[in-house]
């Protein structure tokens, strides 16, 4: 599975990997409650949250599905939208095409990366005359071949989600992805569960996919809070995805499991930081712990000595702070005679270290 051919993953020139801070994306999905104005403060929220980009969705009710009241075209199973039927759903749910332009021209001018998932051919096409620089797959899309084909043959790096998949099933879109021509490909670990409950996510397959696939990984995260982005992170994974609002308060039908401004700020701190603490395989003096290495234990004179004096347990003890002998010496040294006098309170050293005492026979 793995191909290490594959190139670098680079999204509109922020590099995304292990050496790289984490890739942070504000998915705004339905959460604009069908009103641009604010769409606009989605975008500025998590351009002051510090999110690398913001993503949009690219469809209609028509793209996705056919309205239809035919049981199977109906929510059920414990989910936030049981009993609608899924036209229903995606008609309130769904970005007007009208404010995507707009909305990139917005992100553009913040300074933020803005790109979207496509449904369909129609939308790749839409997202390619917007000049997107990177596509999305939603997991439930994953096994749309032909739809990964269209998108790869962008070019463009190519983002799949992972969410529902078996490995069989993954392995055959990132392939059919890579015999279009997609050499920038990253996966997203997801679970496709709206919230996702702690107990279901196994983020322990993050590194397994990076691993399998030789591509950046990471979480597509839909559970509350941040537990989980942190626990991928210092698991490997290297961008994070979070359905972000205003407040849950809204009503829009992501918002219940969405962060607010507040939450994605501490996810992105979070998440950064346990990115730096991971570091690497490191031993000996970090270059703050040089300040410390004074205060380890060694070996000092704690009572006063005259020449001559046999060092022992009363007057030369291993103690803090460090500038004397490493206390490995100290069964060496006991035994042994003061070279010269020695005031209380002295480091010992090998030079203040006279010949062991002599015994009476000798």
């Amino acid at each position: 599975m793995n191909d290490r051919t594959a190139g670098p993953l680079t999204i509109d020139g922020r590099p995304i990997g292990a050496d790289a801070e984490v890739y942070v994306i504000a998915e705004l999905s339905a959460n604009h409650n069908q009103d641009f104005d604010h769409a606009v403060e989605l975008i500025r929220m998590a351009k002051q949250a510090g999110a690398d980009a913001v993503k949009l969705q690219t469809y209609t009710p028509d793209t996705l599905t056919i309205r239809s009241e035919r049981e199977c075209f109906r929510i059920e199973g414990g989910t936030l939208w049981d009993g609608r039927t899924l036209y229903d759903l995606y008609a309130d749910a769904q970005m007007p095409w009208s404010w995507q332009p707009r909305l990139k021209a917005v992100a553009d001018e913040l300074g933020i990366t803005c790109f979207s998932s496509a449904f369909d051919a129609t939308s790749v096409d839409f997202l390619e005359e917007m000049g997107m620089p990177a596509h999305k797959i939603a997991s439930f899309e994953l096994v749309d071949l032909p739809l990964i084909e269209r998108v790869a043959r962008t070019g463009k790096p190519l983002l799949l989600s992972t969410g529902m998949a078996t490995l069989a099933e993954i392995e055959e879109a990132v392939q059919t992805a890579r015999q279009a021509g997609a050499t920038q490909i990253g996966l997203l670990k997801c679970t496709s569960a709206y919230p996702a409950p702690a107990e279901e996510m196994n983020l322990r397959t993050i590194p397994h996919l990076a691993e399998a696939f030789g591509v950046p990984v990471g979480l597509s995260d839909h559970t509350m809070g941040t537990a989980a982005a942190v626990a991928a992170v210092a698991l490997g994974a290297c961008l994070v995805e979070k359905h972000v609002c205003l407040s849950r308060d809204e009503g829009g039908p992501d918002s219940p499991f969405s962060a607010t401004p507040d939450e994605l700020r501490r996810l992105i701190e979070d998440v950064r930081n346990v990115r730096r603490a991971i570091g690497g395989v490191q031993y000996g003096t970090s270059p703050k712990e040089n300040a410390s290495r004074v205060f380890r234990r060694s070996l000092f004179v704690v009572a006063d000595m005259e020449a001559g004096e046999p060092f022992g347990p009363k007057n030369v003890r291993s103690i803090r702070p460090g500038h004397g002998l490493p206390p490995k010496y100290l069964t060496e040294v006991l035994g042994r005679c003061a070279a010269a006098d020695i005031t209380r309170g002295t480091p010992l050293t090998w030079r203040l270290v006279g010949e062991p005492q002599l015994s009476d026979e000798s």
